[in-house]
């Protein structure tokens, strides 16, 4: 009974090394987990301690109060203890020292991202005829849902706006700030500008706006629904410029095959609609989509347009350079330092506490 009593030092420095071990395993990298084994000799002094208590008998310290036939109290069971703690402490020394010899080690990982600009303009256009009725609730309307959900899903791209009529002009400049851009879409509106479809000034605004980018890749998507008809700079004249300073350009035309319900005149502040043939320069839009490595498309009905900005979306995607740097930090010290100071500890109690009591 009085010799197993003698473990109760050794459970608790056990259970605190299997907590400092459960917790470095937890939290940090082993360089040398081998060497975790050598925590088994923690058992094997404790195997000796039993081993020479059973052999020599005990020499724990005893009330002398106590009758031969009293039963062991916590108190007397306290003070059969006393003189093992210094050997409980050499055995958690035993076993800090191995977590400590093991290296644990945390590690911090740090990525250094960098991402290949794009710089993308939207040069929409805002004549009367993006009210005609062939999209839900009208062209116009379309087109600025779709161009809001294709800046929402570009959060590290520059993005600005460009509108026209019979002129254009910069709704928003490029900038990453997405809500802007995106309310600027949504005041877009038809009678802004003299009336008329100047395509080419539509597409010469876009590039002024992004030919001193020094972003890696330029595009304009220009979207109309019509013929050049008014400004001073033809579609293609406005294409080679683009062309020069290394932007591509993708045009959509939007409108039914066919005819569709469009403004046809004004009364007030009422449009008032009737059947119309579809035109579009589809010719003048493929030109300037192959002059400058783009692609035309045609969006005849609402879906068929977000999904055209979803195809862009797939075509422009912005590419990213990660470099990943991994840093390690020895954990070991605190380890090593409960170590010393068990043994420290042990040593102290040997020489003074135990020996005094005794």
């Amino acid at each position: 009974m009085r010799s197993l009593a003698t473990l109760i030092p050794h459970v608790f420095a056990v259970v605190f090394y299997a907590i400092g071990l459960s917790y470095a395993g937890q939290h940090f990298e082993f360089e040398s987990p081998a060497i975790l084994w050598l925590g088994a000799l923690a058992a094997l002094h404790i195997g000796l301690r039993l081993q020479v208590q059973s052999r020599k008998g005990f020499a724990g310290l005893v009330w002398s109060w106590e009758s031969p036939e009293s039963k062991l109290t916590w108190k007397t069971t306290a003070f059969q203890c006393i003189p093992e703690i210094p050997y409980a402490l050499r055995t958690l020394t035993i076993g800090l020292l191995t977590i400590a010899a093991a290296r644990p080690q945390s590690s911090s990982s740090v990525e250094d991202l960098t991402r290949e600009g794009i710089d993308i303009v939207l040069s929409m256009d805002l004549s009367a005829s993006m009210l005609s009725k062939d999209f839900d609730p009208n062209r116009l309307e379309a087109s600025k849902e779709v161009a809001t959900s294709f800046v929402n899903e570009r959060p590290n791209d520059r993005i600005g706006v460009v509108a026209y009529e019979g002129e254009a002009f910069t709704q928003i400049p490029l900038t990453t700030d997405q809500r802007v851009v995106m309310n600027g879409i949504g005041e877009l509106q038809t009678g802004l500008l003299e009336g008329g479809t100047a395509i080419g000034m539509g597409l010469a605004t876009a590039v002024n706006r992004l030919k001193e980018s020094e972003a890696q890749s330029k595009v304009v998507i220009l979207l109309t629904d019509g013929v050049n008809n008014a400004g001073k700079i033809e579609p293609l004249d406005a294409a080679q410029l683009a062309k020069l300073n290394d932007i591509r350009v993708y045009t959509i035309g939007v409108g039914t095959i066919g005819k569709a319900r469009s403004p046809v005149a004004k009364v007030g502040n009422q449009f008032q609609y009737d059947w119309v043939e579809v035109q579009i320069d589809e010719t003048a839009l493929r030109d300037i989509a192959k002059l400058t490595g783009g692609r035309y498309f045609r969006a005849t009905n609402g879906e068929k347009l977000a999904g055209i900005y979803s195809e862009i979306d797939e075509l422009e995607k912005t590419r990213f350079n990660v470099l990943r740097y991994n840093q390690k930090t020895e954990e070991f010290l605190p380890y090593g330092i409960a170590a010393v100071l068990a043994f420290i500890l042990e040593f102290l109690l040997r020489q003074f506490a135990i020996r005094t009591l005794i």
